[in-house]
């Protein structure tokens, strides 16, 4: 590998905002003012729009508490993108980084991201214009291959958990079944942690659903039906992409208009079909009459004030080491590796292929799912736990010996 050249440097922010991106930056932004071979920073607004735009943010001579207010603010500062760049969209990227001398590009976010990163990078080399690409994962789905889990994920599911502490507390003082509708298109890590806050062995939610296994309405009816018959109540967390047992997710087979993105995907979140679709089979075929539903919606990704103290630390680290592996590898993804868990949590971060994660993604294992498909292990809890940096206890006295 040839010295690191010197020469000016790019961040931007990609895809759906979550509780620590800005995390991530502030650690890229305080690593790079470490190193002079870079010389400016450029904060691209709204990701590769700002770049092919050259609409661009000085990020050197942020002051220290505007840099670390950032980092402990949810959404993303420099504002992001949908847009999914093909070789004609990355050729006027390389364009501007030849005009601007840009030889350093960090690119926070999901598959996508990396793709384009990777993709960037090889159209730099096949024209021999060097280049260091690095991409800084993101994701609150926690979807992306070979790292461990995604900065982003542990604050969502802090916020998942605690929401549902919080409804099964409503739900115990008010009985009654209640369905919470959450982030999840195709991995269920989302849907998942919504278990983490269980403290009781009749805490809800009592009923978990994924996208990796499909369930058919009478089923989840039936599961319904157990849950409320033995409790009096039940709480039922699901994921936005669950599927039938014809493979179609029921939100794509409830849209009346399929509206999709960029990348093709079918909108799931900012709807409240699926949630009113589940209530209505539940008030029509159990009887039930206490029945609601709410659609968490974009409600889990910028929540502010509830980062995981865990997640926003593994975050800044991720900037941090993407700058300190572009002075001495050409491109790259940022990756954790677990090496300790319970109370020895620890991680290390470590360098992968763009290729390895670009445009990829992984759903959660057989292990962390359980035989009925409509909850999790204890080895789920295991590996989440740590990421949310605690949790809140809850009280309920109806459970105390009665007098």
């Amino acid at each position: 590998m040839s010295e690191a050249p010197k020469a000016n440097a790019v961040v931007g922010q990609s895809g759906g905002p979550t509780g620590t991106i800005n995390a991530s930056l502030a650690g890229v932004i305080e690593e790079v003012c470490k190193h002079p071979e870079i010389e400016n920073l450029y904060g691209s607004i709204h990701a590769v729009q700002g770049v092919v735009n050259e609409n661009f943010v000085d990020l050197k001579n942020l002051s220290i508490s505007v840099l670390e207010g950032m980092a402990g603010c949810s959404s993303a500062a420099l504002g992001s993108s949908r847009d999914k760049p093909d070789e004609e969209y990355c050729a006027k990227i390389l364009d501007v980084f030849k005009k601007r001398n840009i030889r350093y590009f960090f690119y926070i976010g999901g598959n996508d991201s990396a793709n384009t990163a990777n993709i960037v990078n090889i159209m730099a080399a096949e024209v021999g214009y060097e280049m260091r690409a690095f991409h800084i994962p993101k994701t609150i789905d926690n979807d992306l291959l070979v790292t461990d889990h995604c900065p982003g994920y542990g604050t969502a599911a802090k916020f998942v958990a605690c929401a549902l502490m919080g409804d099964d507390l409503d739900n115990r003082a008010l009985p009654g079944i209640k369905v919470d509708v959450i982030m999840g298109r195709h991995a269920g890590f989302l849907a998942a942690a919504s278990v983490l806050g269980k403290q009781r062995d009749d805490d809800g939610p009592h009923l978990v659903y994924f996208p990796e296994r499909a369930v058919s309405m009478d089923k989840f009816l039936g599961d319904v039906e157990g849950v409320y018959t033995k409790l009096g109540r039940c709480v039922v967390a699901v994921s936005e992409g669950i599927i039938d047992t014809d493979g179609i997710t029921w939100a794509e087979k409830l849209a009346e208009q399929k509206e999709t993105d960029a990348h093709g995907n079918v909108q799931l979140s900012g709807t409240g079909a699926l949630a009113d679709f589940l209530t209505g089979q539940i008030k029509g075929k159990l009887g039930a009459k206490r029945v609601r539903a709410d659609t968490f919606g974009y409600l889990q990704r910028s929540f502010v004030g509830f980062q995981s103290s865990v997640d926003a630390d593994e975050a800044r680290r991720c900037g941090r080491e993407a700058v300190k592996f572009s002075m001495n590898e050409q491109s790259g993804s940022v990756a954790i590796k677990r090496t300790g868990n319970g109370d020895n949590y620890a991680v290390e971060l470590v360098s992968t292929e763009l290729r390895n994660v670009a445009e990829k993604s992984k759903t959660m294992p057989d292990e962390f799912i359980n035989s009925e498909g409509n909850g999790v292990t204890d080895a789920f809890v295991e590996y989440a736990m740590p990421l949310t940096g605690g949790l809140p206890k809850t009280y309920f006295l109806g459970n105390y010996p009665k007098v």
